[in-house]
């Protein structure tokens, strides 16, 4: 069975039929006065776009965007011999054909973790990189991994050996950083490796959704003749921006605000051990040399860190296990949701959040949240929309690359 078909068969099939199950709702829902945009609302649309939006290089990492940087962290990103048993690699969690994560609850590398594995899908400009904001880099990000026993367990030393013995490597560092692996550091080529996986997944980025071409048709003017989107869906985004309250973290053209929540789920990991959130992972950014505050930014105006310095001040509460807010564009594509894995589908989703207790729900800010009071086709309509949000085409493919030279 290919790649594609396993996905259909596992992900695709099971979305497509929990969505079918509610066309009932939503046809008997059509019925019902169809959304009319006022003038707030309709800038709040527009705020979601355009797309796609294009992310700046990263000023901390001197090969963001370089062609060459690219084509060495793709390399990297699908080399198994990256880790340390040589049986796993970046690819092994984040599959191209499943959105680049990996449609189970948990991730697994060299031993199950216990978070869920997130999208690289349009991950390029966050402050902030994991469930837990534990790296303030993507560059930071993209060595955690390979660090970590669970996933790749490697180290810096076995990282810079494979880069200096393998010729073909070898040649693409020197391509993408401008000298040869160094013979005698072994962090900074291992940094390197991290600045170049992060060169790489800074292309992944997701196409034009039928959210899109409606957002544009509002941009422009046009009559709700030429909206082509559907009325549920039309609904479904008046209750987004609106009644259900869900801009107030997922803002912006990537659908987040790149912060951190309470989502009311379990605090527990699967082994019944509390997960703290941003609580540890605030300090595990800031006690790392690997931060942007360490020696290997590549920013010397500092400017890139000041996300990092305010975060010096940052009162994490230990009790509220927040985590961060994740972007909804191609939602539908990586099930299970949450971070654990704990969601299967998106009006799983949606009913958690329509009977959350807002006691256990708050943003940064610590203001409490409210509870939605979604009726059942209120509920479908906002399932609606979020599938709207989400296309079966990934612009992703590889590249054929010759020999290094």
């Amino acid at each position: 069975m290919s790649r594609y078909h396993e996905f259909f068969a596992r992900v695709a099939w099971p979305a497509l039929t929990a969505a079918f199950a509610l066309v009932p709702y939503v046809v008997a829902a059509q019925e019902r006065t169809n959304a009319v945009f006022t003038v707030n609302e309709i800038k709040t649309i527009l705020s979601h776009g355009p797309w796609p939006a294009t992310a700046p290089l990263d000023v901390t990492n001197r090969v963001s965007g370089k062609h060459e940087a690219v084509d060495f962290g793709t390399k990297l990103f699908f080399d198994e011999r990256l880790s340390g048993p040589g049986t796993k690699s970046c690819a092994t969690c984040h599959v191209p054909e499943r959105n680049w994560t990996d449609n189970l609850r948990r991730s697994t590398g060299v031993a199950e973790l216990k978070r869920n594995t997130p999208t690289l899908m349009n991950i390029a400009g966050s402050p902030w990189y994991g469930w837990d904001g534990a790296a303030d880099s993507l560059w930071y990000q993209s060595l955690r991994p390979i660090l970590d026993p669970r996933e790749l367990a490697a180290s810096p030393g076995h990282v810079a050996q494979l880069v200096r013995s393998d010729a073909d490597l070898a040649c693409r560092y020197r391509n993408a950083f401008g000298s040869p692996p160094a013979a005698g550091d072994d962090e900074a080529v291992f940094v390197n490796v991290g600045k170049a996986l992060a060169a790489f997944q800074e292309t992944l980025g997701s196409g034009r959704t039928p959210f899109d071409h409606f957002r544009e048709a509002l941009a422009k003017n046009a009559p709700p003749s030429a909206w082509h989107y559907s009325e549920a869906a039309q609904r479904g985004l008046k209750l987004f921006i609106g009644k259900a309250g869900c801009t107030n973290c997922h803002s912006g053209p990537n659908f987040t605000n790149g912060e951190f929540f309470s989502t009311g789920l379990s605090r527990h990991a699967p082994n019944g051990i509390a997960d703290p959130g941003r609580a540890v992972g605030v300090r595990l950014a800031l006690d790392s040399r690997f931060n942007l505050l360490g020696p290997y930014n590549d920013d010397r105006s500092g400017a890139g860190a000041a996300h990092t310095r305010s975060a010096l001040l940052e009162k994490a509460d230990a009790g509220t296990a927040d985590f961060k807010v994740p972007s909804l564009r191609n939602l539908f594509l990586t099930s299970p949701y949450g971070r654990d894995g704990s969601i299967d589908t998106l009006a799983d989703v949606v009913r958690h959040y329509a009977g959350a207790d807002p006691t256990r729900m708050h943003a940064k800010d610590g203001q409490p949240g409210k509870p939605l009071n979604l009726s059942a086709a209120e509920q479908n309509d906002l399932v609606v929309f979020l599938e709207s949000l989400s296309t079966f085409s990934n612009p992703w493919r590889p590249e054929h690359s010759e020999h290094c030279h």
